[in-house]
């Protein structure tokens, strides 16, 4: 907690009057240019190897970055929620759902939760099954990973997937009003990768992308 606190304190010391303009505005309200889904490990921090500003990013964060298909049953809300605010309140233009290398929440699914007893995260895990199966059927998406770096890289496709079962986001996307994006972010070289659909792999993002 002291590192945190400390935090705080410097972060106020540091303020620009820029920056504290940039707050001032945003306290009238937000616009952001796109949600985007990550996962809840504390090595992923959007908006630093994003670089945005504050109010750039509307962030969802969860263990392993799953989003459950859309249901009617109202089951799984606070995902759901959010989807729906960010496109009914704040209508982002753009979704990005985004892995990283070495994610605990794959390495459960891989390895299984021992002798763990956490019924909770067990149920939450289901959303991203089916990525493992398809690595191990022989979907590789890059032979030079490992194992559960494959199955990361597959799972941002399959939360995309799942994504587009929302009928709001089926809509807008056929509309041409939404774009869909897979990243993955890799953690030892602080490197992120976007997936093309035409390569059907996970491209290095860099200046040539832009």
């Amino acid at each position: 907690m002291k590192k945190l606190i400390q935090g705080i304190v410097d972060f106020r010391r540091d303020l620009t009057d820029e920056s504290r303009s940039i707050f001032a505005k945003l306290a009238l309200g937000q616009k952001p240019d796109a949600l985007f889904i990550c996962c809840s490990d504390s090595r992923v921090a959007p908006n630093v190897f994003a670089s945005t500003n504050p109010g750039d990013l509307f962030v969802l964060r969860n263990i392993g970055n799953l989003v459950p298909p859309y249901s009617s049953s109202l089951q799984e809300t606070s995902v759901s929620a959010a989807i729906e605010f960010s496109l009914f309140s704040l209508n982002v233009s753009d979704i990005i759902v985004c892995g990283h290398s070495e994610c605990g929440a794959i390495l459960a699914l891989t390895q299984g939760m021992g002798a763990l007893s956490c019924p909770h995260l067990e149920s939450w895990l289901k959303y991203g099954e089916e990525s493992v199966i398809k690595v191990r059927k022989g979907l590789i998406p890059n032979p030079h990973l490992s194992e559960h770096n494959q199955i990361s890289q597959v799972n941002v496709l399959e939360q995309m997937k799942h994504l587009a079962s929302y009928p709001a986001v089926k809509d807008r996307i056929e509309k041409n009003h939404l774009r869909v994006h897979g990243w993955w972010f890799d953690i030892a070289t602080a490197d992120v990768y976007r997936y093309e659909s035409s390569d059907h792999q996970f491209i290095l993002i860099d200046a040539k992308s832009s």
